[in-house]
């Protein structure tokens, strides 16, 4: 490719040279500013395994800014979630995933249905989170027992996985998603939702 302009390159191979030229002169810490953000989803997915790969390598520590949830999950050891200039929370990937500390966490990392819920023994008001593939739905009609009801307001295949969104008796909507399509559901259907305690966050305001 040397004979090449840059304007022939393709985004993938014009970021490759950009991530080379920074690491030439071996620093110490390596900034990237979105880096992947005008790659397409294959070359993105592509590149993150590459910038993973030559992290390890070099065993430069990469500073990786991103607004991308699931790229932020993939590629770190460590993440920083940031609002207004201030640091939120910080730890390890499955750590800020499983237990986010406040709403804005658990709505910025991954997805989460957020409820009102009284603290047993205080008496005060608290937010639970519970993240959508943690929610099992069945059938009104079967009668296994649930936390609570809904209604199915549509249902959304994603390819590995399929997307449910209910509408509680109460008005409060929430997000169900299950690896396989559960045969019998389908939109304005009543449904029963459950999910194991050790799903629950609680969250500071």
């Amino acid at each position: 490719m040397a004979s090449r302009l840059p304007g022939q390159l393709s985004g993938g191979q014009q970021q490759r040279v950009a991530v080379a030229r920074a690491l030439a002169p071996r620093p110490k810490v390596l900034l990237l500013d979105e880096p992947l953000s005008a790659l397409d989803l294959k070359l993105r997915r592509e590149m993150q395994g590459e910038l993973k790969r030559l992290q390890q390598e070099t065993g430069i520590t990469f500073i990786l800014v991103t607004h991308d949830q699931e790229e932020a999950l993939a590629m770190s050891d460590r993440i920083a979630v940031m609002s207004a200039g201030r640091v939120l929370q910080m730890g390890a990937p499955r750590e800020i995933y499983d237990n986010p500390k406040s709403r804005f966490v658990a709505d910025f990392i991954g997805e989460s249905n957020v409820l009102p819920g009284a603290a047993v023994g205080h008496g005060s008001d608290i937010m639970v989170a519970v993240r959508p593939e943690r929610i099992a739905l069945s059938m009104l009609a079967s009668g296994l027992p649930g936390k609570i009801r809904g209604t199915i307001t549509s249902i959304t295949y994603l390819g590995l996985d399929t997307l449910y969104e209910i509408t509680l008796d109460n008005g409060e909507r929430l997000r169900s998603r299950s690896r396989q399509s559960i045969s019998g559901l389908d939109a304005g259907q009543a449904v029963i939702l459950d999910w194991p305690s050790d799903a629950e966050r609680h969250l500071a305001n």
